[in-house]
């Protein structure tokens, strides 16, 4: 007669980790400790006294998950998204033009597909930091929103590819943050 095994209470059950084997063509776990990184040249500088660093660069989705640093005041950028963005600020604040909020430090804010609008930290804002997940591309317009350039998820690993190799670090350390 075969022994039965006897399965552990539910108890124990609920505390045991899963025990079969993950698929065998996933993707690695991406896990940063200091996400708001102490080495200065892990962030990539976008325009004067702006930065981003990255966290998720999902080539195979074409997103991704950036924290923005800006160290000014004034108007960043005029853009659109075809795809939703989600932000979450961590420092500072930062609004649009065309809406009559701010979000502030702890402040969550989706924008929805096809929004145009105008990114402005204003005055007395000593340094914003936002995480950012960008869906798609930006497009960046006029006024009147006639294109005049674009960011997607390759335009951002070309970014952190040049400026890591001048700053020492090699062309190779944003692969550890593309998916």
């Amino acid at each position: 007669m075969e022994s039965e095994q006897k399965l552990p209470d539910l108890e124990t059950q609920r505390r045991m980790p899963y025990q079969k084997p993950q698929p065998a063509e996933i993707l690695p776990d991406l896990v940063i400790p200091n996400v708001v990184p102490l080495d200065e040249r892990i962030w990539v500088p976008q325009a004067e006294h702006v930065w981003f660093r990255p966290l998720c660069l999902n080539r195979s989705s074409g997103y991704w998950m950036n924290l923005l640093r800006v160290r000014k005041s004034g108007v960043l950028s005029r853009h659109r998204h075809p795809n939703p963005v989600h932000a979450f600020v961590i420092k500072g604040s930062w609004r649009y033009l065309e809406h009559d909020w701010v979000a502030t430090e702890g402040s969550y804010a989706f924008e929805p597909p096809g929004e145009t609008h105008t990114l402005v930290v204003d005055e007395g804002v000593e340094e914003m930091i936002t995480l950012f997940q960008v869906n798609g591309c930006m497009y960046y317009v006029d006024p009147w929103g006639n294109n005049n350039g674009f960011e997607d998820v390759f335009t951002k690993i070309d970014m952190c590819r040049k400026h890591y190799e001048e700053v020492g670090l090699g062309a190779d350390y944003v692969d550890q943050f593309i998916r």
